[in-house]
């Protein structure tokens, strides 16, 4: 069996999906060595992974990300974005690459040699350690693919593709004002890094470097993203790379009721703002006042701040810092969220019709391919009135063409096959590497 790197950004959204891989990786029999923050380490031993902290690379915390970078703020609004991409995207990468770098000597020197490195697409240091290392490489992709096309609008421009002639001369335009901007402003720092980890510059340098050009893993089926006719041959929609479970989940005193609610015919909502955008007052506040008073019962969860934040609560709200979504979501009608994608996928994969309100980092893709593909309602703002989110979870509720869509993708998810699916190929790509270097 071989050695494998797992590396990831110190996001629970990121953590999620390259655990649920390391999981079926090791009970393969292969021995997995996962990189990641000091706070995920333990997430990753507790799966038989040898766990390597942040070293060279600046670690944080993503419960409180202002902390260490104070420029990155609330996390909301174009100069919190640059920061994002600047400090913690691009200012951890040369980090990480001598990390990773000093990981593989170390294996080899131990006589057990790291044979591939199965990236998150975030973590760009890694992308960078193993084209300068010249190990085989996957990316493991945490949001909805992002991968440059010349059928579609840039990535981040929160539009969707074309229907015709002058749309496709928009996005034409578009794609070449982005790659010039990129080229000023985004490629000098990416060269800074590529420089440091000993690698060439490059023209063009862009965040699509850290795409594998031998395998991409990505989350999601073809319904859930745009037509993509240029998809290369090494990137594989692989369903949902579902977290690995893990044991002792406490479930409150009041679970009991979701069922009971079901039964009795009355809709269950579940709102969430996942883990790193976690103001109240952007979506959970909204989304109760608007249910109050109203048939649903309301399931919120925190993100992990106390339960009490949220007091008083009406009597047809229900709060958790956090709840098993495995457990959760068949109980469900609808979930209302910020547009996180592992949360996103999810809920389709368990036939759940969304109402996403997203507006920061990658969140608006995400609504963008929510409403495109059929499965919900795309509010477009990260902070929506009550009167709107009432409305649109109205629309779900009595419109059973969401519900059919998501059950539809739904299905297409599991089909796809998950970690077992993206397991092969990576075991693909080692037995391909390793008859290239015999021969």
């Amino acid at each position: 069996m071989s050695r494998i790197l797992v590396t990831s950004m110190p996001f629970a959204g990121h953590v999620g999906p390259t655990a649920g891989l390391a999981a079926e990786l090791i009970a393969r029999g292969h021995e997995v060595v996962a990189y990641t923050g000091a706070k995920y380490v333990p997430r990753f031993t507790a799966l038989g992974a040898q766990g390597r902290p942040f070293v060279r690379a600046q670690d944080f915390d993503d419960a409180d990300l202002a902390a260490t970078f104070p420029a990155v703020g609330n996390g909301k609004g174009l100069r919190s974005g640059r920061a994002n991409v600047e400090l913690i995207l691009l200012g951890t990468a040369a980090g990480q690459a001598a990390d990773i770098r000093a990981i593989v000597e170390e294996s080899g020197a131990a006589g057990r040699p790291i044979e591939l490195i199965a990236a998150d697409q975030l973590a760009l240091g890694s992308a960078f350690a193993a084209e300068a290392l010249g190990l085989p490489w996957a990316t493991v992709v945490v949001t909805a693919l992002t991968l440059a096309s010349r059928h579609l609008p840039p990535s981040g421009t929160r539009l969707l593709p074309a229907t015709g002639p002058v749309g496709r001369l928009r996005d034409a335009a578009l794609r070449s004002l982005v790659a010039g901007v990129s080229r000023r402003m985004l490629a000098p720092q990416v060269n800074r890094v590529r420089a440091e980890a000993g690698l060439p510059q490059r023209v063009n340098g862009s965040l699509d470097d850290a795409y594998s050009p031998q395998l991409v893993l990505a989350q999601g089926v073809p319904g859930l993203d745009y037509p993509r006719p240029d998809l290369p041959a090494h990137v594989h929609y692989v369903g949902r790379l579902a977290p690995a479970p893990q044991p002792g989940a406490l479930l409150p005193a009041w679970w009991p009721e979701l069922a009971a609610a079901r039964a009795q015919g009355r809709p269950v909502v579940h709102v969430t703002q996942g883990t790193l955008d976690v103001d109240p007052d952007d979506l959970l506040r909204p989304t109760i006042a608007a249910l109050t008073g109203r048939a649903p019962l309301v399931v919120a969860t925190t993100g992990g701040a106390a339960e009490s934040v949220l007091e008083p609560v009406p009597d047809n709200v229900r709060v958790a810092r956090f709840l098993p979504h495995d457990q959760l979501l068949p109980l469900v009608d609808v979930v209302v969220t910020n547009g996180g994608w592992g949360g996103t996928l999810a809920a389709v994969q368990a036939g759940v019709p969304l109402v996403v309100a997203g507006a920061t980092l990658d969140k608006p893709e995400t609504g963008r391919r929510v409403a495109w593909s059929g499965v919900g309602v795309d509010l477009r703002t990260g902070s929506p009135s009550g009167a709107r989110i009432g409305r649109a979870v109205a629309q779900v509720l009595t419109d059973p063409g969401f519900r059919r869509r998501a059950g539809e993708l739904g299905a297409a998810l599991t089909a796809a096959g998950g970690v077992r699916a993206a397991a092969d190929l990576v075991e693909r790509l080692l037995v391909a590497r390793t008859s290239d270097g015999a021969a």
